[in-house]
């Protein structure tokens, strides 16, 4: 006897446009869905994976199909009801986006709460971070070794009577010589080091390099708006000695910054003053339900609150762009987005490669199958605020409210750019599981199912999937991550923060001639 059950129950359909519905489990081949009052039932001709989609009604051959009211491809092929709605026979669909400036912006609601604060490190310059770190921070990729032997230095117990000092980091990475310095990339490498040598949550800095590179320590230091109360120092491994007495010295000088660094405690701040860091990585079906909008509420408090938060992945909005340029506060900012896309999509060509075929091999196990669906979820982690700005990747960020920089789909390079233009929090959200984190900037990973978050809870800070668990409400968990984006950034450790995942997922962006 095949099992008869209510659509409400196994799936979700979740827009009256949408064709397809989203199983919230595994359905049998056989299963048979009551559609509800007045509508057909219809059998599932093929086992349907969870957080796959399957066809309400016949779907015919070229048909643009919808999930949340919006178009995610057309039909390849005629697609019977209760078929599998995949890879098989849904496609690109390029039509029907209309690109239109600042018609959709929406006043958010004013709290009726009190400011909230969170305990942070006021800077000089006026921002404030959320952690107090020394940076090791390299020019060139011929003192990452070094680097790295200074930072090693400080593991364990070194840094036990300095209670206010969060860690000593090393920053290296694969370039910094070799490069045309009027070139693209040469620039965006230097924006990456700047960015990270001024970032709130470094109290100290300690710059290493070789001594005859292409971009000497001194021009990261000089010459940009560092914190006044920054440490800083710089050392060349030629001029030193050599590696040995480059360690012995970078030992010194970072033991020596310590007992100042420790005077500095935390001290309330308003909310206003975090800027949160949106990224999401290993996405699936249910990330555009679950975590992405959850983290669209959290966002927008943040922002009612007059606090900056930054959408990023410039290829995974691409085809839901138009849902952010209708909120662009000025047509100069929705065309900025515009120009960034377009120049993605000749970047993407010029590798052999498109933008239309950005989903993974992992995001199509988890159930998503065109970039245009992906999209879709990705732009809800930026909830209902109008677009303020549109910056490059590394970009100081100066605009409150909700903004977007540009930067690569791949995690780590994306989040490094964020943090480069001052991110002070990161939310990243995950369906098949992350293990992503970052530093000096704390990310909080989101689980977008509660089999993900069980599977791996040693790497998932708060579990989103309740909600198609049905045991707690989208604004529930938005308000659930806002309290932790606080928790965090007053000091409470991440999960990914307790592993010690961070140093190694900086990864500048890199692009452009190498001689």
């Amino acid at each position: 006897m095949p099992t008869r059950v209510l659509l409400r129950d196994v799936a979700l359909h979740l827009n009256d446009r949408d064709e397809v519905a989203v199983a919230l489990r595994t359905l049998a081949a056989g299963t048979l869905i009551d559609l509800g009052p007045g509508r057909a039932e219809l059998t599932i001709p093929a086992e349907i994976p969870r957080s796959h989609k399957f066809a309400l009604a016949a779907i015919a051959a070229g048909a643009q199909v919808h999930k949340y009211g919006q178009s995610i491809g057309r039909a390849t092929a005629a697609i019977a009801a209760g078929e599998h709605v995949h890879s098989q026979n849904l496609g690109m669909d390029n039509t029907g986006r209309t690109h239109e400036f600042g018609t959709s912006r929406t006043a958010l609601a004013v709290p009726n709460e009190p400011m909230p604060t969170f305990l942070g490190y006021p800077r000089a310059d006026g921002r404030v971070g959320t952690r107090n770190y020394v940076g090791i921070l390299t020019s060139v990729n011929c003192s990452a070794t070094a680097a790295n032997l200074i930072a090693e230095a400080f593991r364990g117990f070194a840094l036990d009577e300095f209670e206010n000092v969060d860690g000593v980091m090393a920053l290296t990475h694969q370039s910094g010589c070799g490069l045309v310095p009027t070139s693209e990339g040469a620039q965006v490498l230097l924006r990456t080091l700047h960015g990270y040598a001024a970032h709130p949550n470094f109290g100290g800095l300690l710059v290493v390099g070789l001594g005859c590179e292409m971009v000497p320590v001194e021009s990261l230091v000089t010459g940009y708006d560092l914190p006044s109360d920054t440490l800083v120092s710089t050392m060349n491994i030629q001029g030193e000695g050599g590696v040995r007495a480059t360690v012995k010295e970078g030992i010194a000088r970072i033991r020596a910054m310590l007992p100042e660094l420790n005077k500095r405690g935390r001290v309330p701040v308003p909310v206003s003053e975090l800027v949160l860091g949106l990224n999401c990585g290993g996405s699936d079906g249910f990330s555009g339900i679950t975590a992405n909008p959850a983290l669209g509420v959290a966002s927008d408090l943040l922002v009612a609150y007059g606090a900056t938060s930054v959408l990023a992945e410039t290829p995974e909005v691409f085809g839901a762009e138009h849902l952010l340029t209708s909120r662009a506060v000025s047509p100069v900012v929705g065309q900025r987005l515009l120009d960034r896309i377009e120049w993605w999509q000749g970047y993407a060509k010029q590798g052999g490669g498109s933008l239309d075929n950005n989903p993974s091999p992992g995001n199509k196990t988890g159930g998503l199958t065109t970039i245009l669906e992906k999209s879709l979820g990705a732009v809800a982690k930026a909830g209902q605020a109008d677009l303020s700005a549109v910056y490059e990747y590394a970009e100081r960020i100066t605009e409150r409210g909700l903004v977007f920089m540009d930067t690569p789909g791949y995690d780590p390079v994306s989040v490094t750019g964020i943090i480069a233009g001052g991110a002070t929090v990161v939310c990243f959200t995950t369906g098949r599981g992350s293990v992503f984190g970052s530093k000096p900037t704390p990310s909080i990973k989101l689980a977008t199912n509660s089999e993900t978050f069980n599977r791996m809870p040693d790497d998932m800070d708060l579990n989103a999937g309740r909600i198609v668990d049905g045991t707690a409400t989208l604004a529930e968990v938005g308000a659930e991550i806002f309290d932790l984006i606080i928790r965090v950034a007053s000091g409470e450790q991440t999960v990914s923060e307790e592993l010690g995942v961070g140093q190694e997922e900086f990864i500048p962006w890199q692009f452009g001639t190498v001689t």
